[in-house]
């Protein structure tokens, strides 16, 4: 069988977790094929970076610059032409024109849950490629069960259509907890770890920090580049009196190679997001030995699994401060936390991954 796949969201050089998906899924995928009677076809709108992507006889890589409309019109004409026997995109839309067999993995309908935090034509766009894509795809990868049910409910997407893959985790990011972090940190600190916008509930993260900031010695790094609405968190932060202030630290986007230091060189992560169709951030810090205090809403409390995270309610400014005091004072519970979550991230591989996407 040949399996065509849109590659195109891999060669980005700021990675967020869409283009993380697509690489590490189809490095998953090829290592898997490649003793099978399968072949891959990745289709490419640049030439990827060297070496992402191992070199393989049963592996084409197709790479079709093209000036706009790459989906739609170049990566569409060379499917008509070579049609593959499926086709599988897993951070973008199908073709309009292409009709064969297909899967299209949807990581969440964020934009439906909180419109605010989208620019309009983004939120335009959006709705359109998840309905064309629930319509025209044979399968919808969804990463959560939590997804599933909301492509059910804003989409009406059947059930039965829906396969839910759990994305993996990259287990060598550990190997980065030896290496020093390239930046001077303050210590003790604590750790926020995404896009700073508003559905990630940043500006409720840093007033439950100031409700505690006397209370205990730690700092809070806020990790992650400015998104969209981010003047209202550094309206937030500005609103703060300066002793609460000068115990925040923003730093801006963080290449892979660094997260692992950053991550275990906290005291705790704090990820209250309002909404995720799937958290890496949670599950880094379970790799990474570090306690989580995370949202009890969307699909982090279906991630955090027995135990793998303090949950709380996200909306709520003082049950986000009480969980702060208590990831911070309560050794026992830190304990817990980080032996659970350990064990956690087992259950989230690649070859686990590329193995549900290959028996479709």
């Amino acid at each position: 069988m040949l399996i065509g796949i849109d590659a195109s969201r891999t060669s980005t050089a700021e990675r967020t977790g869409t283009e993380a998906y697509a690489t590490y899924l189809i490095r998953e995928l090829i290592a898997q094929t490649a003793a099978s009677p399968h072949r891959l076809r990745l289709y490419f709108n640049q030439p990827p970076p060297t070496g992402l992507f191992a070199h393989a006889e049963h592996v084409e890589q197709v790479v079709m610059p093209f000036p706009r409309l790459w989906t739609h019109v170049r990566l569409a004409w060379e499917l008509h032409r070579r049609p593959p026997d499926w086709f599988f995109t897993p951070a973008h839309v199908i073709p309009l024109t292409y009709f064969g067999p297909s899967m299209a993995t949807v990581h969440d309908v964020g934009y439906e849950q909180f419109p605010e935090a989208h620019p309009l034509a983004q939120r335009i766009y959006l709705r359109w490629s998840t309905k064309h894509n629930g319509r025209r795809a044979t399968v919808v990868l969804a990463d959560s069960l939590a997804t599933q049910r909301d492509l059910s409910d804003w989409y009406a997407i059947p059930a039965a259509k829906i396969e839910v893959v759990y994305p993996g985790l990259d287990f060598a990011l550990a190997d980065g907890l030896t290496r020093p972090f390239p930046h001077p940190l303050p210590h003790p600190y604590l750790l926020f770890l995404s896009t700073l916008q508003p559905r990630k509930n940043v500006v409720r993260l840093v007033e439950a920090f100031a409700q505690v900031a006397a209370d205990i010695p730690h700092h809070l790094v806020l990790a992650g580049k400015l998104g969209w609405h981010g003047e209202q968190i550094t309206a937030a932060l500005a609103r703060q009196p300066a002793a609460v202030r000068e115990r925040i630290t923003r730093l801006g986007y963080v290449a892979e190679a660094d997260k692992a230091a950053l991550i275990g060189g906290a005291d705790g992560l704090l990820y209250p997001s309002l909404y995720e169709g799937f958290g890496f951030p949670l599950l880094e810090a379970n790799l990474c030995g570090t306690p989580v205090l995370a949202s009890n809403s969307s699909s982090l409390p279906e991630l955090a699994g027995e135990g793998a995270a303090l949950l709380v309610n996200p909306t709520d400014t003082a049950a986000l401060a009480q969980g702060i005091r208590q990831l911070v004072g309560d050794e026992s519970l830190r304990q817990t936390l980080i032996a659970h979550g350990r064990q956690n991230v087992h259950r989230f591989t690649w070859a686990q991954a590329a193995a549900k996407v290959l028996k479709q």
